[in-house]
């Protein structure tokens, strides 16, 4: 199996709600590193997995959308605790759609998985691992 990953970045802020968040129950800011790793089990006509042009732009107009937010206050996350899994969740879930709309390119058509990972600290981070088609 072949992969690419790109990288970016979102800064937000959130709350959690339930006694296992502890502390973090209370409106407070997070910042990740987003990793999106592209798979493949034969490289394309070029001998590329992805274009990583393309998947950089696409990752990060993904987390432009979330970055600088306070995720409380957005409708779409009502009631929804935003944690590190289940960000990762959404943004292999956005990359998805445009990589099926054709925005990462025709060689992208041969993707059969992407996996995300948001990186909380050097020492915590959390993955969401999606198949393709």
């Amino acid at each position: 199996m072949f992969s690419v990953t790109v990288r970016d970045h979102i800064m937000i802020a959130h709350s959690f709600t339930g006694a296992v968040f502890g502390p973090a129950q209370r409106l407070h800011g997070a910042t990740f590193v987003v990793d999106a790793t592209f798979r493949r089990p034969e490289l394309d006509d070029d001998n590329i997995v992805v274009d990583i042009g393309l998947a950089s732009e696409q990752l990060k107009t993904i987390c432009s959308s979330l970055s600088y937010r306070n995720l409380d206050d957005d409708p779409e996350f009502s009631g929804v605790n935003t944690s590190t899994e289940f960000l990762a969740k959404l943004i292999a879930d956005r990359l998805a759609v445009r990589i099926a709309a054709g925005e990462l390119g025709p060689g992208a058509a041969g993707l059969t998985g992407v996996e995300v990972t948001l990186h909380e600290s050097h020492i915590a981070w959390a993955s969401y691992e999606r198949t393709l088609r």
